[in-house]
């Protein structure tokens, strides 16, 4: 029932939106009315590309590139709300300027309408080129420690996110040679029982010390009891549910909480007090957790490093403004009040449509 609401909420808002764009946009442009009728049957598809992604998101039966389209409309969406906001706002400009006859305004219009057009081009253009791009390599200096680690964050596997994709990430991974490898959340993006193949393909990472594991909001979406029963049975990571795991060999106490999505649902809430029960204080600690906001939940303990992801590093400029209201840092390592450091990683997938601009996916490698 929680679906269907979603669904028809969701597809209320988009029609809601794409019909507000015909009336404000289209009607206000100065072109000859072929162009105006080619931008109305654009928009229309756009729409029924937009829901089409809602079912085929979580659906076997589609295509990947018919996928990859409906994933590319909602992006085309972004860029309309951005086109429409700014619309509205030479609106009011133009319409305030005084002292300028007909064919001036006119010429002016035309002119506006064009750059947009053409600026709307080209961040569409640019974000889609952005997020074909494979993860980089960040190699991030944080000083705290004397081994290598490895954070992913994000993976969202589902849609285009395939099996191949979670292949060559690892391979990515097991070339760094890391002494310990962090997985924080967000790894599965639809039913398990339809990825299977592609999470196992995470039991090929090579890590000396282990490959360490916290859920991230999106796992609440899926089962997160089955997911959690399916990763301790099926494969090599180490899913810490508001535990710890102290490895002797590094000195080191691994702290995971599971997601603050749990306090909506009542269900696996984060309980830092609980995590770092029986760790030894004469160890450094690392704290696993999904979301950077996690840093208002630590309370006395201090942590020699926070592991974070979440934010996606803002994805879409510029949505990372909006991310900004929610979350105290969007990506990169940052210090504390407390001396503690965080890093935020903007994720090794995406979510949504397959763009990125001003935020690259990544793959920290941490020393």
């Amino acid at each position: 029932m929680n679906m269907i609401l979603f669904f028809f909420l969701f597809a209320l808002l988009l029609i809601s939106f794409h019909s507000l764009f015909y009336l404000r946009v289209i009607p206000k442009l100065l072109v000859i009315p072929l162009f105006a009728k080619l931008f109305t049957a654009f928009l229309v598809i756009n729409l029924l590309f937009n829901l089409l992604y809602v079912v085929s998101r979580y659906s076997n039966a589609v295509p990947y590139h018919l996928h990859y389209l409906f994933s590319i409309s909602i992006g085309i969406s972004f860029v309309l709300l951005l086109y429409l906001i700014l619309h509205e706002v030479l609106h009011l400009f133009h319409k305030g300027v005084r002292g300028i006859n007909e064919s001036k305004r006119k010429f002016i219009k035309k002119s506006g309408d064009g750059a947009m057009f053409a600026l709307s081009t080209a961040y569409l253009s640019t974000a889609i080129y952005e997020g074909s791009k494979e993860p980089v390599v960040n190699v991030v200096k944080v000083e705290r420690f004397d081994f290598s680690i490895v954070q992913i964050s994000d993976l969202h596997i589902g849609g285009l996110i395939d099996k191949e994709f979670v292949k060559n990430s690892v391979a990515k991974i097991n070339a760094l040679h890391p002494d310990i490898v962090f997985i924080t959340g967000d790894i599965i993006d639809t039913a398990v029982a339809s990825i299977r193949e592609s999470i196992l393909e995470l039991n090929n990472i090579q890590s000396k010390h282990g490959i360490y594991f916290v859920l991230g909001n999106h796992e609440y979406f899926h089962n997160p009891l089955e997911i959690i029963d399916f990763l301790k049975k099926e494969t090599k990571l180490q899913v810490l549910l508001n535990e710890n795991s102290i490895i002797d060999a590094l000195k080191l106490n691994v702290v995971g909480v599971t997601d603050l999505f749990g306090y909506k649902i009542n269900l696996l809430e984060p309980d830092i007090c609980k995590a770092y029960k029986g760790i030894n204080p004469e160890y450094k600690t690392i704290l696993l957790a999904h979301q950077p906001k996690f840093i208002e939940e630590l309370g006395v303990f201090t942590p020699e490093l926070i592991l974070s992801g979440h934010t996606h590093g803002g994805q879409i400029y510029p949505f990372n403004h909006l991310v900004k209201l929610q979350q105290p840092f969007v990506k990169g390592l940052h210090i504390l009040p407390n001396s503690s450091a965080i890093y935020v990683n903007s994720g090794i997938g995406f979510w949504g449509p397959p763009m990125r601009l001003n935020s690259q996916a990544e793959i920290a490698y941490l020393i």
